[in-house]
């Protein structure tokens, strides 16, 4: 599924400069003052995460204003702190987005669907669904399956849906499921982690999950990424979104909000 803010990976690898990367498969360009091109086109490919459950609403705050800021792509944080991110970034092309059934994704698709559409009508344009890791294990494929049609319905036409595998811990053969179900079931992108997990993204996986939904899909790297080098390799591998709480180290503006486990 070809979705409006993805745009289709036309060939692997990385070239020269961070806009080779782009013109390879990055879904946004954004631009910032004071920032350098190179930086800039990383930072419109970066979900920039604040998940911890002891950010306070300077915290947050802060986060939008570094997003706003440095063009990152959207902010990333829990449902309870979507109005405050909507209201402050409503002039702005920054885009909100909430994470749904998180950390676990254990809960029930009418619950993950029912806080998809209550955080859309909020103000959230994206949604990083956990993925029901024991269903998939189990081979519950239908159950899987449900649960992100379920989000995906509730996200709405000009939603993007992320689909959260928690890799570390899935076997290869599994996360290929994940995959081929992800997309049937009409998401936009498939995701490593959710940073709670024993591991976060690697460079062998994203590459798994590029080979696995082709062109037509992006691939999001989380968990882990706390340099632009880190960041790189992840884009060469073939992912199209980081998502990262140290994303104002990584694009070189200094210390920015708490970091998390991303």
């Amino acid at each position: 599924m070809t979705h409006p803010d993805w745009t289709p990976v036309t060939r692997q690898g990385r070239g020269d400069t961070i806009g080779d990367i782009v013109a390879a498969g990055a879904d946004r360009i954004g631009a910032a003052p004071g920032v350098g091109d190179e930086a800039r086109e990383l930072a419109a490919m970066i979900d920039h995460t604040l998940l911890r459950p002891e950010a306070a609403r300077a915290d947050i705050e802060k986060l939008c204003d570094e997003a706003r800021r440095h063009g990152f792509a959207s902010v990333c944080v829990n449902p309870a702190w979507i109005p405050a991110c909507a209201s402050q970034l409503r002039h702005s092309p920054v885009r909100v987005c909430s994470v749904i059934g998180f950390p676990f994704g254990a809960t029930l698709p009418e619950v993950k669907a029912f806080e998809t559409r209550m955080v859309r009508d909020e103000g959230a344009q994206e949604f990083d669904m956990v993925i029901n890791v024991g269903a998939l294990k189990s081979r519950d494929d239908a159950l899987v399956l449900r649960d992100v049609e379920g989000v995906v319905r509730a996200a709405g036409y000009n939603g993007t849906v992320k689909v959260i595998l928690e890799t570390a811990y899935l076997t290869d053969d599994e996360k290929v499921r994940a995959c081929h179900l992800a997309q049937r079931a009409g998401a936009h992108f498939v995701k490593t982690s959710t940073g709670y997990a024993p591991g976060g993204a690697t460079v062998a996986d994203i590459a798994l999950m590029r080979r696995t939904v082709g062109e037509k899909m992006g691939v999001k790297a989380s968990g882990g990424i706390r340099d632009a080098a880190t960041a790189l390799r992840m884009i060469e591998a073939g992912a199209s979104r980081i998502g990262a709480s140290a994303s104002v180290k990584i694009v070189g503006g200094g210390a920015g909000a708490p970091a998390g486990k991303y």
